[in-house]
């Protein structure tokens, strides 16, 4: 939150500690090697749980304080080596669920002019993550983000 009379947000937050992160080689007390933490992902990734689960999830219960250090790869960069990685970003997906859910509720409530604003900007924010990807490579040139086409895509990322 903001500040009352500086216009600026304060210093607090979560940060790792600047031992585990500055590191660039695993901590000697870890118990999985870099074999282990890929089979993991890539067995969490095939249950079903989205990438950012997957390292919440070898966080907390199997004690992975951070993927890159181990393996020296990203999760999205160890499933694309193994050639199961979906074809869009998950956070362009999740904007995209996003969006579907407030056009769902605009159906409904058709006077809500507060999520009408919500979808201008949920949509804003979509086709600039998507002017990103294209830039990088991620997503092919001619690819588009389309209301109609994204509860297509949606569907078929959930499944």
């Amino acid at each position: 939150m903001a500040r009352m009379y500086a216009r600026r947000r304060g210093k607090s937050g979560s940060r790792r500690p600047l031992s585990s992160w500055h590191r660039e080689t695993a901590p000697e007390w870890m118990d999985l090697t870099q074999k282990e933490v890929e089979k993991k992902v890539v067995e969490l990734y095939e249950s079903g749980h989205s990438t950012s689960e997957i390292g919440i999830t070898l966080r907390d219960s199997h004690g992975v304080p951070s993927i890159v250090q181990v393996t020296g790869k990203k999760i999205t960069g160890i499933l694309k080596e193994k050639g199961i990685a979906g074809e869009i970003p998950e956070d362009l997906t999740n904007l995209m669920g996003k969006a579907m859910g407030i056009r769902k509720h605009l159906k409904v409530n058709k006077k809500d002019v507060h999520n009408k604003r919500a979808l201008q900007l949920t949509e804003s924010k979509i086709r600039r993550l998507v002017k990103y990807y294209r830039k990088e490579h991620v997503l092919p040139e001619e690819w588009k983000y389309k209301p109609g086409t994204a509860e297509l895509v949606i569907r078929g990322v959930k499944k």
